[in-house]
């Protein structure tokens, strides 16, 4: 498969082959870009600068519609390539492309949203017989790097963005997906859009690099790991820089909560595409008169996760997306029951399959509680009071999003004041995320915010124009 380059699809002299992480099978061969691809990329992205911004809403709108209504008609075809490169259940995979349809279509509608505003500015004798106008341009080229566990919609919430803001974009996909991406590219030429509006270039990690420290990219927007993000923001010169870096989300579930929704979420939380999420659920603290009737029905409901071929709609959990990574779970699993704590099920390695695992007496410094598990392990811990639950959750250098599942609106309240994260989530897991909410963290988790109107924001820059009358 070709990548895209400004509007072309060509070839390079270095192959990329793509294999399915569950059998090992070749899926595809593609190719990585270059320095000269990336410095044409860059090159062609200036050309098409002036021509995006001036571009009426209208027409941003049928490109990113067209774009939409093609991905509906395509939709199984997305499916089955996330499902094939990543590894993911096709159950997860075809929700996927759902909500990348349903980003396309915020996008459109929020490309005709651009914000301005008037401002009186006679609030001081100086500002008399004066106004503002203030309208919002697009920053300039934008450099998206996107990580391989939502290889569609991960990359679309970089791209459909600086669509709708005008600006162009140079999108690296991960090197272990990059074909779905490039398929959506197909989708991408059939458009209005002019050629340079948008690259997608598999590219090796010193290659990438030069999108961090180029000056005449104007953001960078990063998902992927914190020790990586914060490096490049460091590198990253004077342009702006959105990191989604991930985390160790918790949940409480509190004594007035409804269990059974709780434990129905959780376990989707914790084990939809085998933990490899941001926003995985991998701290569960129950409080204490729960806790035994909560653990004993948790282990039993992981123990019925249907498990093997992601191709089968049945499946509901599968292998991870490379052995290194199953192999470090194992390590980290077996770490932490060295270290005291118990197993209450899973913990077992075949290959790319990790089995669903829960711990229990677990330390908070262990890496199963410390790290991001970004695995199918989740640790499950009782609590005595409500505040105890919030200080434990807190404890921690991430701060993505937690999951609070209870009834009590005095406990909500505390939640939503007290947790040191970018989302609350009341009677649901942190894994919850739709496409048009601020999306991100504080702490180690990040920086700026995904959802589009929010990317958007980072994608635009104020400017003011003073009236004389």
């Amino acid at each position: 498969m070709d990548i895209y380059l400004a509007g072309k699809f060509i070839k390079t002299d270095r192959a990329l082959k793509v294999t399915n992480p569950y059998n090992g099978i070749t899926v595809d061969t593609t190719w990585l870009a270059g320095l000269p691809e990336l410095e044409s990329a860059v090159i062609s992205a200036q050309k098409a600068s002036r021509l995006l911004q001036e571009m009426p809403s209208f027409k941003r709108y049928d490109a990113l519609m067209h774009i939409r209504k093609r991905l509906l008609e395509r939709r199984e075809e997305f499916g089955q390539m996330i499902m094939l490169e990543s590894g993911k259940p096709i159950r997860y995979a075809l929700g996927e492309v759902d909500r990348s349809i349903q980003t396309f279509t915020v996008a459109a509608e929020e490309s005709k949203r651009i914000p301005r505003e008037y401002i009186s500015l006679d609030w001081t004798p100086s500002g008399e017989k004066k106004e503002g106008l203030v309208r919002y341009f697009p920053v300039g080229i934008v450099a998206g790097i996107a990580p391989f566990n939502f290889p569609l919609n991960l990359a679309v919430h970089k791209i459909a963005p600086a669509i709708a803001a005008g600006c162009p974009v140079i999108l690296k996909p991960s090197s272990t997906t990059p074909l779905t991406t490039l398929l959506l590219a197909q989708i991408i030429a059939e458009t209005g859009l002019p050629e340079g509006a948008v690259s997608i270039l598999p590219m090796d990690r010193a290659t990438g690099n030069l999108l961090v420290i180029d000056p005449r990219i104007s953001l960078l927007s990063f998902t992927g790991s914190p020790e990586v993000g914060w490096k490049m923001k460091n590198e990253a010169g004077k342009k702006k820089v959105v990191l989604e870096l991930g985390g160790n989300a918790g949940v409480i579930v509190a004594q007035s909560a409804d269990t059974g929704l709780a434990l129905s979420k959780c376990l989707a939380g914790a084990f939809s595409y085998s933990g490899q999420v941001c926003i995985h659920t991998q701290r569960i603290y129950v409080h204490n008169s729960l806790f035994h009737e909560f653990s004993q029905r948790f282990s039993s409901m992981v123990q019925q996760l249907k498990t093997g071929d992601p191709a089968l709609s049945e499946t509901e959990f599968s292998a991870m997306i490379d052995e290194p990574n199953a192999i470090r779970i194992e390590n980290w699993v077996n770490e932490a029951i060295m270290g005291g704590a118990s197993l209450v099920c899973g913990g077992k390695r075949e290959g790319t399959l990790y089995n669903p695992t829960i711990l229990t007496n677990t330390d908070d410094s262990m890496r199963v509680c410390t790290e991001e598990v970004f695995g199918p392990v989740v640790t499950l811990e009782s609590f005595e009071n409500f505040g105890e639950a919030l200080e434990r959750l807190n404890n921690t250098r991430f701060g993505l999003q937690a999951g609070v599942f209870t009834n009590n609106l005095n406990e909500m309240d505390s939640a939503f004041n007290n947790l040191q994260v970018g989302g609350v989530i009341i009677n649901d897991v942190p894994t919850f995320r739709v496409d048009h909410m601020p999306y991100g963290g504080i702490k180690d988790s990040g920086l700026g915010r995904e959802g589009v109107k929010y990317a958007m924001m980072d994608m635009l820059e104020p400017r003011i124009l003073v009236k004389n009358f």
